[in-house]
């Protein structure tokens, strides 16, 4: 697990660390007993465990992790997550079934938790589509049938069973995948700027503002 980003509110800034200090690393005044609105709060992480995300679409670096190696241009990967956790993605050599790897993803919930007929299906609906010769390992080239093509392909294909309108390739990036991956590119920035600076230092008034996009 990587460490949780933290922040609290001193000497009127909003200060992001890792861990609480005993002193305030601005005027070295002591944190202990804090009133209750400066105690701090647990900036929510971008990233979850594909592996325990049902139902959804899910992003990650083709190589390395978000936090650690991602530069901000090498390729993305994605796939779809069953309701056991297994990632199917597609690549050169046809439909994977994942079990480990996608553990730090950029995730997009593609299903309520009361859409129990349609949880109940997913599996169903999931391999059955795989297993068309669409996604054969001949078929696979990077600019038409590739990972993205065959989540967003079986997306359209779960909203067509479902009587609703079928999503571009634009309409479904802008809407669901450029918000989130905005908020990871914000918190991994700050992430990496606490590894080698152990604090960050924001004037309070952007605290809401921070706290939401991160």
């Amino acid at each position: 697990m990587e460490n949780r980003i933290i922040m609290f509110h001193h000497c009127e800034k909003d200060i992001y660390c890792f861990y609480v200090p005993e002193q305030c690393p601005i005027c070295g005044q002591s944190l202990i007993g804090r009133r209750l609105e400066d105690a701090p709060v647990s900036i929510p992480n971008s990233f979850v465990d594909g592996h325990h995300e049902k139902c959804s679409f899910l992003i990650k670096p083709t190589k390395g992790s978000f936090l650690r190696e991602y530069d901000g241009r090498s390729d993305l990967h994605v796939g779809i997550s069953n309701t056991s956790g297994v990632v199917y993605n597609y690549i050169e050599t046809g439909v994977q079934r994942d079990d480990r790897g996608w553990e730090e993803c950029v995730c997009v919930p593609l299903v309520q938790p009361d859409m129990y007929s349609l949880i109940n299906q997913w599996d169903v609906y999931l391999e059955q589509f795989s297993t068309a010769d669409i996604w054969l390992p001949n078929r696979y080239n990077e600019y038409e049938y590739n990972c993205y093509s065959y989540a967003l392909t079986f997306i359209n294909r779960v909203l067509v069973a479902q009587s609703k309108r079928q999503l571009s390739t634009t309409e479904f990036t802008e809407r669901y995948v450029v918000p989130r991956t905005k908020r990871a590119s914000r918190y991994i920035t700050l992430y990496r700027e606490l590894c080698r600076s152990y604090f960050y230092i924001a004037d309070g008034f952007q605290t809401e503002e921070v706290s939401s996009q991160v």
